[in-house]
């Protein structure tokens, strides 16, 4: 029952996808179909040509030459306007159709949590939205067209060859039979062989992704010729993996060409003998009849094969459905319209494996528009606690309330408008400053400009100016320079809530001050600061100091008052001076 439920789970989400290929795309995706169901037609069309020519040149026709050229200018109009306006149709269906399942897919990725998705393996998806749709688009939708085509051609072709010959038809049809059969069985094979090259694709770009990112690593420790190992194993597995989906392609298409052949060879064999017994048959007709076998013995051998690939097509649409449902937040109908209260946290446990709890009984009171810092030693928990309050799971044990709204029952748009997270490691896109630091968005130049003079970027900006292009990940920028545009991501955002998460560990002291210290100029927000560097001058300024120890805070109140108390802060704050 469970595994049924699980089917038409993986169905849904499958027919989910598969609608982005005709969404705003009825009309061509109609005039596509009709199009490509008339080329086949036309094609058949040509075989009564061919036997008013060979029936002309073996004196059995009573048309004139010129009237068979006629037929024959009339069939090449009539195919060359079909033909250019498929042209202009199907790419037109095939752009759009592709277009909006990557970005159907692209948006279901969004839908992701930060912390989830910075736990995934990202290679997945760049093979799933590169490789893998180059793929479907020949597995499904070039498929699906080639199906319906064959469909018609199948059907039409059967027409014209009981209306030729009901007894060459019974020949054609049995010599066809056979390598049909073969060719279904082969079907499953293929699917399978799509599937296991997708795996291996998606394993191949993770594997050089890895090496590439870890370009200075490799060689610093001079591990080139692992490098080169590891790539030509990883690079001779997909290869493998391609060629063995190749060969299963190959033996449909083997088997299609031998029962076109063979059946061709039969139609010569009993068409020469009706000839020769006087039945009506002349070789105008056995050369159109021949040509109408092939293209019915195309179609009936071809149809099992694309039947093949759509089913490799939607062995690649539920891996990607099924991935992109790992990690996403659940939520409810709750809107959080700013903080007024604050964010109450009571009774908090949790759990990434089953009994290790990284979180033990954790209750504190975040009240608005204060800035709270929390230290501890690595593996504290201090990180979980903020990857909980930005929404990263819902297996957590207590509460979370927003101005009373228990986090589970909010939704994700309205959190993410109310929180906004700075980390140790900044992404910046291979983009202009100004579209680094307003994600794209359209804001004031006076807007900007502000953020930039808070952020500590006015420097920057005066030196390089807002379009300077930053290079890939900020390859064009220091560390406390990509710092600083994070912050001004915050800040421009407007969001209530700022979280900090070691944001400044990778900087040198002088600027990590200074960014700490912009942060906590800014009285509007509400921040929530986890940091290593137990600085007195800023230490000082917080509201509330939060010590964390094995997943509980252990200590709690100002500088003063947590080093009057002469416990743990007390201990972890005198290591750093010295």
């Amino acid at each position: 029952m469970k595994k049924q439920s699980e089917k038409k789970l993986i169905r849904e989400r499958r027919r989910r996808f598969i609608g982005q290929f005709y969404r705003k795309n009825k009309a061509a995706f109609i005039g596509t179909m009709l199009l490509q169901a008339s080329i086949e037609n036309i094609n058949l069309i040509a075989a009564v040509v061919f036997q008013m020519f060979v029936d002309y040149i073996s004196g059995d026709s009573s048309r004139t030459l010129f009237q068979i050229c006629l037929y024959a200018v009339g069939f090449l109009a009539v195919y060359a306007v079909v033909h250019l306006l498929n042209r202009s149709v199907y790419p037109r269906f095939m752009n759009r159709a592709i277009c909006q399942y990557k970005e159907y897919a692209f948006s279901e990725l969004t839908k992701k949590s930060i912390s989830s998705f910075s736990h995934e393996n990202t290679g997945r998806y760049l093979s799933m939205l590169s490789q893998d749709v180059v793929e479907m688009e020949g597995y499904y939708l070039v498929s699906l067209f080639a199906i319906i085509e064959r469909a018609v051609c199948l059907v039409a072709a059967l027409i014209l060859m009981l209306c030729y010959s009901p007894l060459l038809t019974a020949v054609s049809v049995g010599f066809a039979m056979l390598p049909l059969l073969a060719a279904f069985a082969t079907g499953n094979r293929l699917a399978e062989r799509a599937r296991g090259l997708s795996d291996r694709n998606e394993q191949f770009v993770g594997e050089v992704k890895d090496w590439l990112s870890g370009f200075s690593v490799v060689k610093s420790f001079k591990a080139e010729e692992e490098a080169i190992k590891s790539f030509e194993e990883a690079n001779a597995l997909q290869e493998r993996a391609g060629r063995d989906a190749r060969r299963a392609s190959s033996t449909i298409n083997i088997l299609a060409l031998g029962a076109s052949t063979a059946a061709e060879f039969g139609v010569y064999l009993v068409g020469a003998f009706l000839a020769q017994k006087g039945m009506g048959i002349t070789p105008g007709m056995i050369t159109a009849f021949v040509y109408i076998t092939f293209k019915f013995n195309k179609a009936i051998t071809e149809l099992p094969m694309y039947w093949g690939l759509m089913k490799s097509a939607y062995k690649l649409i539920d891996k990607l459905a099924v991935l992109l449902q790992e990690n996403v937040r659940s939520e409810g109908g709750e809107l959080l319209t700013g903080l007024e209260e604050g964010i109450c946290v009571e009774g908090l446990s949790y759990a990434y494996e089953e009994g290790k709890l990284v979180l033990q009984s954790v209750s504190q009171n975040f009240e608005a528009g204060k800035s709270y810092a929390i230290v501890g030693a690595s593996g504290s928990g201090k990180s979980t606690l903020l990857n909980l309050l930005m929404g990263s799971s819902d297996t957590y044990e207590g509460e979370i309330l927003f101005d009373g709204k228990e986090l589970r029952q909010v939704q994700s748009d309205s959190l993410y408008e109310l929180m906004t997270m700075v980390q140790q490691n900044v992404f910046i896109f291979n983009d202009t400053i100004r579209n680094n630091i307003t994600m794209f968005r359209e804001f004031s130049d006076e807007q900007v400009e502000n953020v930039v003079r808070q952020s500590g970027l006015a420097e920057l900006v005066a030196a390089k100016g807002e379009d300077y292009v930053c290079g890939e990940n900020g390859s064009g920028l220091s560390g406390g320079e990509k710092q600083r545009i994070s912050i001004a991501r915050a800040l421009l955002r407007g969001a209530p809530v700022m979280l900090m998460d070691e944001a400044t560990a990778a900087l040198d002291a002088v600027t990590a001050y200074e960014i700490a210290s912009a942060v906590l100029d800014i009285d509007a927000f509400t921040r929530i600061v986890v940091t290593h560097r137990l600085e007195e001058g800023l230490l000082r300024r917080y509201h509330e100091i939060l010590v964390m120890k094995n997943g509980s805070i252990c200590e709690r109140g100002s500088f003063s008052e947590l080093m009057e108390q002469k416990g743990l802060f007390y201990s972890l704050f005198a290591i750093t001076q010295n």
